[in-house]
């Protein structure tokens, strides 16, 4: 039925004026969001926590303890793997050692950005409203503590959705779920326990004594390199946040027969890999790039929100990983190119 003319612009008012409340709110959140993301961001990384959180992917469960402390500027952190092998991580700002108990193994890597739960923003997480819906949805709990739950929906069919939880107090993220276009959870990592407060610095020192005898290993990593290596398809929202060369040591194992000087005129180079990381704000691609050895197949793999394809391109063996969806890996990696300085 038509409106009679007259009564148009009463309507258009009476409408306006009922709806101004919720045009409110909503700007009001949309507002908010931006505000919300710094200090979940920074939430992780000048607090004093200590917890155990789970991270399930597919049919697989892993828990692990984080204790993390930050003195003057400095950041200090310990992770403990608490199924399976042992394993400890314990960081120093952007040097992380990791003890291996088992192999009696140290192995030292500098440069490295520290992007682990309950860390999972990126520096570009500003942009990502270009990416996502964003609302804010229900209260929940975790971990015993009240927390707000902030949707993210994706724009467009390279990336998932997230349903990320903070606490209303502190604003630490304390549950991540990932979710596929059904709004199922095909990934998610929380807290079940969470102290906030003073933490004794003795607690992300290492647990293992008598170390003075494990074999280290020095990962180097040189940052901030130009490889040539291009990817000239990126899903849009997706920026380059670092390019860098790994060189990867070769364990030989000791021969008895050989002196040390030809054993070591005999070792081979450490095993080159440029590795190249692009994000959204959320998440992340990594490509490696490597001199390809016979025995590889090419293929992809599926695991929870995880997708890896191998393939290879003249003499290198290209890898793509992320926890994205097999359309934005195949877009990547089907885009690599090198460009010669």
């Amino acid at each position: 039925m038509l409106l009679p003319r007259s009564s148009f612009p009463l309507f258009l008012l009476i409408a306006g004026i009922a709806a101004s409340p919720l045009l409110y709110a909503q700007s009001q959140e949309a507002q908010d969001i931006p505000s919300l993301l710094r200090k979940m961001q920074s939430s992780a990384q000048k607090l004093n926590y200590s917890g155990t959180f789970v991270y399930q992917q597919a049919n697989q469960m892993r828990t692990s303890r984080i204790t993390h402390l930050l003195e003057a500027n400095n950041e200090l952190e310990k992770l403990e793997i608490l199924d399976g092998k042992p394993r400890e991580y314990v960081r120093h700002n952007d040097e992380v050692t990791c003890y291996l108990p088992e192999s009696k193994t140290i192995q030292v890597e500098k440069q490295v950005t520290q992007e682990v739960f309950p860390s999972l923003l990126t520096s570009n997480a500003q942009s990502l409203p270009e990416s996502y819906s964003i609302k804010k949805a229900e209260l929940s709990r975790v971990a015993g503590s009240q927390c707000q739950v902030l949707s993210f929906e994706p724009k467009d069919i390279y990336r998932y959705g997230y349903r990320l939880c903070m606490d209303q107090t502190s604003g630490l993220l304390l549950r991540a779920q990932t979710v596929n276009a059904k709004n199922e959870v095909i990934e998610q990592i929380a807290f079940t326990q969470l102290y906030l407060g003073d933490i004794d610095k003795s607690r992300v020192k290492p647990s293992f004594q008598n170390t003075a005898q494990w074999h280290v290993e020095n990962l180097t990593v040189q940052p901030n390199i130009n490889s040539g290596w291009v990817v000239k398809a990126l899903p849009a929202g997706f920026k380059k946040n670092r390019e860098m060369k790994r060189l990867i040591p070769v364990s030989i194992a000791p021969n008895s027969s050989t002196t040390a000087a030809a054993s070591a005129a005999s070792q081979p180079k450490p095993h080159e890999v440029i590795q190249m990381i692009f994000s959204d704000g959320i998440a992340a691609i990594s490509v490696f790039i490597e001199p390809d050895t016979q025995g590889r197949t090419e293929g992809s793999l599926q695991q929870g929100a995880v997708t890896i394809m191998g393939k290879r391109h003249g003499d290198y063996w290209l890898t793509a990983v992320g926890e994205v969806p097999f359309a934005a890996i195949k877009q990547v990696i089907n885009s690599i190119e090198f460009k010669p300085k």
